[in-house]
Parts: C-alpha cells; sequence; structure tokens
C-alpha cells in the first residue's frame, strides 16, 4: 500500500532562508512593488535594520558560507587535472619554424635580434636624414627672392 502523504506548499523566509509553513508568513511589500516574505518579525526586523543575514551564524545564508550543512550535500568526485599538452601552430608561423626556433642556441638568437634591430635603426636614421633635407630644400625656397614683374 503506497503512503499518502500531505503536500504542503512552503515558502522560504528571504531573511533566513528557512521554510515557511501556510499561515506563519510576515509579508513587506516595498514601494517598488516588490515582495518579502519573512518567517517571523525577527527576520522583519533585522532586514529593516539591514543587517546582513551572511553575518548572523543562524541563517541559512551563513551555514552555507561557512560550510556548516556538508551532510546535505553530494560530494562530487575529485577530476583529475592532468593537461594534455598540444603542439599547433601559431597565427603566423607553422609548427616547424617554431621548434627549429626553439631549438636555436641563445646567442643565434641574439645576434639576428641585434641585426634585425641595427637594420630598423638605419632605416629610422635614413627616413629622418630624408625629412632633414626635405626641410632645408623648403626653406631655401622660402629664402630665395622672388622675381617682380
Amino acid at each position: 500500500k503506497k503512503d499518502d502523504a500531505m503536500v504542503i506548499k512552503t515558502e522560504t523566509c528571504r531573511f533566513s532562508g528557512l521554510r515557511i509553513y501556510p499561515g506563519h508568513a510576515v509579508r513587506f511589500v516595498r514601494t517598488d512593488t516588490q515582495i518579502f516574505t519573512f518567517l517571523k518579525s525577527k527576520c522583519r526586523t533585522l532586514f529593516n535594520q539591514r543587517k546582513r543575514p551572511a553575518k548572523l551564524a543562524w541563517t541559512t545564508l551563513y551555514r552555507k558560507q561557512h560550510k556548516k550543512d556538508s551532510t546535505q550535500e553530494v560530494s562530487r568526485k575529485k577530476r583529475r587535472g592532468g593537461k594534455a599538452n598540444f603542439n599547433r601552430s601559431l597565427a603566423s608561423a607553422s609548427l616547424e619554424v617554431i621548434q627549429k626556433k626553439r631549438a636555436e642556441k641563445p646567442e643565434v638568437r641574439q645576434a639576428a635580434r641585434d641585426s634585425a634591430l641595427r637594420e630598423v635603426k638605419e632605416r629610422m636614421k635614413k627616413v629622418k636624414d630624408e625629412k632633414k633635407a626635405a626641410a632645408s630644400k623648403a626653406a631655401k625656397a622660402a629664402k630665395a627672392p622672388k622675381g617682380r614683374r
């Protein structure tokens, strides 16, 4: 024979988080029409005093934050955190190029870096000299007397 248990609709207190059975709630409707349901006037007064439920030891929020009800929670299986390393090619460089660069000796890498830096500096110097030459030409042209009509 099946047990016919009576089903009672319960609510939860907005402050304490405890179950509220029918006929026991204290309701508070804020001016923005939000409804707060409290278990007892203690919860309502603490809410009105703007007390934080996480700081009161008897509330469910406090118990959850301080891991008190560990018997009710189902323990999760621990997963192995083994990371698999994948060798993938990056945006513009292929895998072979990356591995070749990794195998290079640090001196070779440093020499390549220095030569690239030297080249960039020379290019910048050249551009600067060209700008200077153009500026001096413009200055000479401005100083030169213009022909009269």
